[in-house]
């Protein structure tokens, strides 16, 4: 893996001023009077690996959304580093080290994967449009060097080989792959997976569990997984939430997760007792 794979924004040797890397207080999202999440509370800590899971419907990508706003709560708090994303943008989201990726590839198919990662760059330059024009001087370098951290991306995702492909002519595992390296590249420092497995063969479910353990091991990088893969879930995650209609119904590791009677009444289908976890 290249030395340079990503440039670490936070020096983390130093006491920090927060409890948590995110934590998520008491959020409320209704749509037209319908809840969609209905007082869900939980944190995430540096380097954590931590999974949120439920059956269909449950309210899961809105909790992705929520976090980073493409979706305005009604009600409660989210808070990165002590402080509240509520109001923002989901570039200014991006902007802080939060990165994701989504159920659906959202790729450009006609362009080259080095093109494709390359564009979650975008949040990291600083040269203007008039400098990038002209390819000169403070942008040429910087565009230099952020092809070197996008090379080390390709490098540690191995798919060096298809570098120069375009996206579209790919493998379905590929493409995923190709996505989490895009989300990478906007050098985050909580990493959302949003159902990264899901479509895959066994052989590319193994792959990409080891490349989520990879970015959480390696470089260190907290990651939030939704995925309806239970065994890879509880396999690899650090703990899990449980929600079922946007209600928090269990929190905990694995093991204990597993264990608890409102998530197996969940996942049979039965009426779940709110409130005891």
């Amino acid at each position: 893996m290249s030395g340079k794979l990503l440039q670490r924004r936070v020096d983390r040797s130093g006491p920090a001023d927060y409890d948590h890397l995110m934590e998520v207080r008491d959020i409320h999202l209704s749509f037209k009077g319908v809840k969609a999440i209905d007082g869900v509370s939980f944190h995430v800590d540096d380097g954590e690996l931590f999974a949120i899971i439920g059956p269909n419907g449950a309210g899961k990508t809105s909790l992705f959304n929520s976090i980073n706003q493409v979706y305005h709560p009604q009600q409660g708090d989210i808070l990165w580093k002590g402080e509240s994303l509520m109001g923002l943008k989901p570039n200014h989201t991006a902007e802080r080290g939060i990165a994701r990726t989504f159920q659906n590839i959202a790729l450009y198919p006609h362009m080259t994967v080095l093109e494709n990662i390359l564009t979650g760059r975008h949040v990291r330059m600083k040269s203007g449009w008039l400098a990038g024009s002209v390819w000169l001087g403070k942008a040429k370098r910087e565009e230099m060097a952020n092809r070197e951290i996008v090379e080390g991306i390709i490098d540690f995702l191995e798919i060096e080989q298809w570098r120069k492909y375009p996206v579209g002519l790919l493998p379905y595992g590929v493409q995923k792959r190709v996505e989490m390296g895009r989300a990478l590249a906007m050098d985050p420092e909580i990493l959302m997976l949003d159902e990264p497995v899901a479509g895959m063969n066994l052989e590319e479910t193994e792959d990409m569990a080891r490349f989520i353990l990879d970015v959480q091991d390696e470089l260190g990088i907290a990651i939030i997984l939704v995925e309806h893969d239970m065994g890879l879930v509880m396999d690899i995650a650090d703990r899990v939430l449980v929600v079922d209609f946007g209600k928090q119904i269990a929190i905990g590791e694995p093991a204990e997760v597993q264990q608890n009677p409102n998530v197996i009444k969940a996942y049979l289908g039965e009426e779940v007792e709110i409130g005891q976890q």
